[in-house]
């Protein structure tokens, strides 16, 4: 991999090692149509010229707001190529953190997908000077297509040629290759600069970590903005994994079934999601078959990676994987050795219960700060460790701080955030040490264990400390509960504001005689409230007594991005929430 230095080497080392005839597909009109290695890098260097031909050089800030597709791709490599920065913005984000972030990058060129985005950017257009030109993916009558600049690369004469590749070969892997706006649970979005000597060694670290090869085929549906389902890209293409983009995230279910990929990235709200739907299909079941189905699910909760448990579990299992959760891995296309979980905590009794299933969730741990990945589970070499985010990666160093603070070092540290060296400051040391505001331990000296964020902690008015997290993911673990966010700082007792499951308490309540009409009566419902604080008080027996939940509110809304109380990946806005909701948590603490 000596020859792979910056992003654009990637996927000339597929086009050299495995070319493929799908390096990138989607569906149009209802077909899957791919692209090839060759088709893709031609594209890109046409795209490249094209941005020559309208003035963009190297350093110049180009935004792309879009869903996940193959141009996505083609146009970050014809970016990169000319030594410009990409500058990947969520289409979930505000007009606001648009508008800021369009000016804190000097954005000169904008790239959507659709119409809809358009019209979004077209809102804050006039506030944003740097911004030459908006540029569509799709076609939309008046505006300008992404083609033009293909064509525009296209037909540019023999010295744009030459001009693309003395560019190329004077871009170094330690320039900067994108600019990531995290979009923080407070304050303003700060722009994490990336280089590509970040980039390519956090996915040249992970190739040991990925059990497919360029046979393989995954199904990208996590936005591409985020570093994480990024980087995977990246990983896809130096090992010759296709890609396969699904239609939507309300596809994803068919799509799967369709593409019947290796691998796929989630986030623990989706698997969440998946395992709710299975267990209420079981649920309907009657019978030996609904027996059978729950025998095997609690089998499953006791599964433990790497053989450890006995030839007696082992055989049951077998007849389980048979009978029950063959169906499950059906649901999934039939053919998953991965799916890496990232973003946020996964609880443990999904992890173990997917692994028994012979689906193997990997959970992995990393910022956008570090490129992201830092550690993740892997089958290879005996390395899954239930509850942990798995064994750091190899290029990476890992200490823990003596308040806890998990530290990193390594080559995928960002190089800083952009034009905020105070922010650089607080965040990497004198020693090179990036200080990730998570609190946790080493297992065995190499998994990492999360046990809670730093910022995220705080004190009763007892002067107790509360660390919500793992306290918010066991209290997942209820049937009951959809979300839920832990609060208390600086009063006597923690209480808890929960969204319900709605359709599992809808369920619920019909075979107890109880027929809800609509999410606000399940809410306001004492007896909804009596049965999810019974879950609750169950749970509280793993905590000490400070920390134990003395009441509960359910909330008639699930937390959205949309509606503001969760980032675009999908961490809790805990201010927000708490101002949002301050006359429910003052009825808490007023009685």
């Amino acid at each position: 991999m000596d020859h792979v230095k910056r992003l654009f080497d990637i996927p000339r080392h597929q086009l050299k090692s495995y070319p493929k005839d799908d390096m990138l597909t989607s569906k149009v009109n209802g077909k899957w149509v791919p692209w090839s290695t060759a088709k893709a890098i031609e594209h890109a260097e046409w795209f490249s010229k094209g941005l020559l031909e309208l003035g963009i050089s190297k350093g110049d800030k180009i935004a792309m707001i879009s869903n996940n597709r193959p141009e996505w791709n083609i146009a970050d490599m014809g970016i990169l190529q000319i030594g410009a920065v990409d500058v990947p913005v969520y289409p979930t984000a505000s007009e606001k953190d648009y508008e800021f972030i369009f000016n804190d990058a000097e954005v000169k060129i904008c790239l959507v997908s659709g119409k809809e985005l358009y019209d979004k950017v077209m809102l804050i257009r006039d506030k944003v000077p740097s911004m030459k030109e908006i540029y569509s993916f799709d076609p939309i009558e008046g505006v300008k297509s992404w083609n033009e600049i293909l064509e525009k690369g296209k037909s540019a004469s023999s010295n744009r040629e030459a001009e693309l590749k003395s560019t190329m070969e004077s871009i170094s892997e330690d320039d900067l290759a994108t600019l990531i706006y995290t979009s923080g649970t407070t304050g303003v979005p700060k722009g994490v600069m990336l280089t590509h000597k970040n980039l390519v060694c956090n996915a040249i670290a992970c190739i040991s970590r990925l059990p497919v090869d360029s046979k393989g085929r995954s199904l990208s549906f996590l936005p591409i903005c985020h570093v994480y389902e990024r980087m995977i890209h990246y990983l896809y293409m130096i090992t010759g994994v296709s890609i396969y983009f699904a239609e939507s995230i309300d596809t994803v279910g068919d799509n799967l079934k369709e593409v019947k990929p290796q691998v796929f990235v989630a986030v623990p709200r989706l698997l969440e999601k998946v395992y709710d739907k299975i267990i209420a299909k079981g649920t309907d079941l009657s019978g030996i078959k609904k027996k059978l189905f729950f025998w095997a699910v609690d089998l499953g909760m006791q599964y433990e990676p790497g053989n450890r448990n006995n030839w007696w579990y082992r055989f049951r299992l077998k007849i389980a994987r048979k009978l029950i959760f063959s169906k499950w891995q059906e649901a999934l296309g039939g053919n998953v050795l991965a799916v890496a979980s990232g973003g946020a905590a996964l609880q443990p009794r999904l992890a173990r219960i997917f692994l028994a299933a012979g689906i193997p969730v990997m959970e992995g741990y990393g910022l956008t700060e570090t490129s992201p990945v830092i550690a993740v589970n892997c089958e290879k070499n005996d390395g899954v460790r239930i509850g942990t985010v798995g064994r750091v990666l190899d290029n990476v160093e890992v200490m823990i701080a003596q308040d806890g603070e998990i530290l990193v070092k390594g080559p995928s540290v960002m190089k800083g955030y952009y034009k905020r060296p105070d922010a650089t400051a607080e965040t990497i040391d004198a020693d090179g040490w990036l200080h990730t505001g998570d609190i946790g331990e080493l297992v065995e000296g190499q998994f990492i264990r999360i046990t809670d964020r730093k910022k995220e902690i705080f004190k009763t008015s007892g002067g107790k400390y509360i660390a919500p997290q793992p306290m918010e993911n066991k209290f997942k673990e209820s049937r009951f509960v959809e979300q839920v966010m832990i609060i208390g700082e600086g009063q006597k007792f923690p209480a808890a504001l929960i969204v319900p499951a709605f359709v599992v308490v809808k369920e619920w309540g019909a075979r107890h005689g109880h027929h809800f009409s609509s999410n606000e009566e399940m809410a306001n419902s004492p007896v909804v409230k009596a049965r999810i604080m019974q879950d609750i008080e169950e749970f509280n027996k793993d905590f000490g007594n400070w920390e134990q939940v003395k009441k509960i509110a359910l909330l008639p809304q699930e937390f959205t991005i949309l509606s503001g109380e969760m980032t675009p990946t999908l961490k809790l806005k805990r201010k927000f929430i708490l101002e949002k909701y301050k006359d429910v948590v003052n009825g808490i603490y007023a009685e």
